[in-house]
């Protein structure tokens, strides 16, 4: 049995890692991670210790923001 592996877009992806939502947003991953830690945050998910951005809701809160 052979195991297909799947190539995603990051247009197509619901979640993004970090890394993902760095280059897909031009910020810093360290920016990211900052930004992450507010308890305001509404754009992550954690699983057990990894950490992933809601896409679109990071997008909505890009088009808000003034300044990151």
């Amino acid at each position: 049995m052979s195991k297909e592996k799947y190539e995603v877009q990051i247009k197509d992806k619901v979640t993004l890692s970090i890394e993902e939502a760095a280059a897909y947003s031009g910020i810093g991953v360290n920016k990211i991670r900052e930004l992450t830690k507010s308890p305001f945050c509404d754009f992550i998910i954690c699983i057990g210790q990894k950490t992933l951005i809601k896409r679109e809701l990071f997008e909505d809160y890009i088009k808000r923001a003034t300044s990151v």
